[in-house]
């Protein structure tokens, strides 16, 4: 059963990249807990997260941690059976704690960082007001892709294939041990049975559509489950996968 703090939400929010791999935002500084969710992810999962490379994010955190604290942190991860690779990339005191402890800054976390701290206020676009969230829908309807989508032939374990700016087309099926990665969404004609992440520039509105469910891994937008978490009733049947208020829902399809 995962662990539970009464009143308050998890510490650390584990979230899947483009490329497959793990970053632990940490939204509050306990090692405890934060080493104690993480071993329960991978005695849950152990053939996705078991060695898993991780970056840690300490840019939610209101002060950086100390090169001894963190030094505590990334030895207990590596405890729980991942191993931390980097730190994201935050405030120059995230820089200076990187040298210190002799990691690399991810590059991909830059950007966004830059963006929200580094533009003048007075440059800022108002954000056009959105919509209030319509109810659930029964049958929600595939997100447009942006350009014609890629279209690969069946992927045998270990292989991967990435769709930049675009969905993916799978013609048939997905085996275990690979991975499809698309910036739009991803259509399965055939058993998906490997990892599918769908929405990998945080496109929320991607979808995953497949004719037969055994998926390790789904997720959209980061946002993701695996094969333990999904319900019972979807496995093996034709099913879609979609990213709603925050939480992932997986249904299946008539």
């Amino acid at each position: 059963m995962p662990s539970e703090r009464p009143g308050l939400e998890q510490a650390g929010e584990l979230k899947i990249g483009q490329v497959g791999i793990a970053n632990l935002r940490v939204r509050e500084w306990n090692v405890p807990a934060l080493v104690a969710e993480m071993r329960e992810r991978v005695e849950r999962a152990p053939k996705l997260f078991q060695r898993a490379a991780v970056v840690v994010d300490i840019g939610s955190l209101s002060r950086c941690p100390s090169a001894g604290e963190m030094r505590e942190l990334l030895d207990g991860l590596r405890d729980a059976g991942v191993h931390p690779v980097a730190l994201g990339f935050g405030t120059t005191d995230t820089e200076k704690l990187s040298i210190e402890l002799g990691l690399p800054l991810l590059a991909k976390f830059r950007a966004q960082y830059e963006s929200r701290e580094a533009a003048p206020a007075s440059a800022a676009q108002p954000e056009p007001a959105q919509p209030a969230a319509p109810a659930a829908p029964a049958q929600p309807a595939p997100a447009k892709a942006s350009a014609a989508a890629m279209l690969v032939h069946p992927l045998r374990s270990g292989q991967q294939h990435y769709a930049q700016g675009r969905d993916l087309t799978v013609c048939a099926g997905v085996s275990a041990g690979a991975e499809v990665i698309a910036d739009g969404s991803i259509h399965v004609y055939g058993a998906l049975r490997g990892r599918a992440l769908a929405g990998a520039q945080g496109d929320e509105g991607a979808r995953i559509f497949c004719r037969e469910f055994h998926a390790e891994l789904v997720a959209i937008a980061g946002q993701y489950k695996v094969l333990e978490d999904l319900p019972e009733g979807v496995r093996g049947r034709p099913a879609q996968v979609w990213l709603e208020n925050g939480k992932l829902h997986v249904a299946e399809m008539p």
